[in-house]
C-alpha cells in the first residue's frame, strides 16, 4: 500500500529516530485520507492520527523481539 514507507526495525534499518518513525506515519494518513495535507477543517483530526500512529508504531517497534536474521 504505502511503497515508501520503509521497515524501521533490525536487520533492515539501523538507528531509527522519532522522526523517521513519525515520517512513516504521516505517509501513511496522507495514503489512507487521499490528503497531502488536509483543509483546516481536517487539519486537527489529521494531525491527531499523525500522532497516534506516530505513538503506536513507536509501541509496536519497541516490543519487537527480533531472533535470528532476516
Amino acid at each position: 500500500m504505502c511503497r515508501s514507507i520503509k521497515t524501521l526495525r533490525p536487520p533492515y534499518a539501523d538507528d531509527v529516530t522519532d522522526n523517521d518513525i513519525e515520517a512513516a506515519a504521516l505517509q501513511y494518513v496522507r495514503k489512507i485520507s487521499g490528503f497531502r495535507a488536509p483543509a483546516a477543517h481536517n487539519a486537527a483530526a489529521f494531525n491527531d492520527a499523525v500522532a497516534e500512529i506516530t505513538a503506536a508504531s513507536a509501541k509496536l517497534l519497541a516490543a519487537l523481539e527480533v531472533r535470528g536474521g532476516r
